[in-house]
C-alpha cells in the first residue's frame, strides 16, 4: 500500500478525551492486521508499532512449535506493548499498534489507565475459511494449525468499548479506506 492508495486528511491526532489516539488493530492471525495497521499509520502520521516483533523468544517458539499461547504466555507480551502505548501517550504521539487482542482482558492491559476514547479497538474480521487458505500459503511463525485456538480465544469488542468492526473480505485498499474512515470518525465527538 503506497501513500498515494491511501486516503490523507483530518486524522484525528487525539481523543475526544484529549491524549493522543492509540489504535490496536487487532484480531486473529491472518486478517491483514500488519498491513492495514501500517496504512492507516502511514495516512494518519501516526507511528507504526507491529506487536508480533515484541513476542517473547519463548512465545515464538511455543507458536512455532503449534503449541496455544497461554494468557500467562501473553501477559508479559501485552504489558510490553501497554508500556510503548503509554509511552506514546505520555510524548504526545499518536499510535497504531497491530495486536491480536483477543480478549476483553488484554485489551484491558493495553488501554492501561487512559480514558476509555484514547484507545480505539479496530477489529479486522474475516470467516475462517479465508483465513485458513491465507494462512497456508503464508510464511509465519504462527502456523495455520493454530487459528482454531485464536478464535476459540477471541472476544469480539463490547458495547463499552471504544472501536470498531471491519469486515476484511474485499480488496485491501477498501479494507484500508474504511479502516482510516474508522479512525477519522473515532477523534470525532459530533
Amino acid at each position: 500500500m503506497t501513500a498515494e492508495q491511501t486516503v490523507p486528511g483530518d486524522m484525528p491526532r487525539s481523543s475526544p478525551s484529549g491524549p493522543p489516539l492509540q489504535v490496536v488493530v487487532m484480531g486473529v492471525s491472518g486478517t491483514g492486521k500488519t498491513s492495514v495497521a501500517s496504512a492507516v499509520a502511514e495516512a494518519g502520521d501516526y507511528d507504526f508499532v507491529e506487536g508480533d516483533v515484541h513476542h517473547p523468544r519463548a512465545n515464538v517458539e511455543k507458536m512455532s512449535a503449534g503449541i496455544p499461547l497461554t494468557d500467562e504466555d501473553r501477559k508479559p507480551w501485552l504489558e510490553i506493548l501497554a508500556g510503548l502505548l503509554a509511552e506514546h501517550r505520555e510524548q504526545g504521539r499518536a499510535a497504531v499498534l497491530a495486536c491480536s487482542a483477543l480478549k476483553r482482558s488484554y485489551r484491558d492491559i493495553l488501554r492501561g489507565d487512559a480514558p476509555v476514547d484514547a484507545t480505539f479497538f479496530l477489529h479486522i474480521d474475516l470467516p475462517y475459511d479465508v483465513l485458513l487458505d491465507r494462512m497456508e500459503k503464508r510464511e509465519h511463525f504462527m502456523p495455520a494449525s493454530l487459528l482454531q485456538s485464536q478464535f476459540d480465544t477471541l472476544e469480539r469488542l463490547d458495547d463499552d468499548e471504544h472501536g470498531a468492526v471491519l469486515d476484511a473480505d474485499e480488496p485491501l485498499v477498501d479494507v484500508v479506506e474504511r479502516a482510516i474512515a474508522a479512525v477519522r470518525a473515532a477523534g470525532h465527538t459530533d
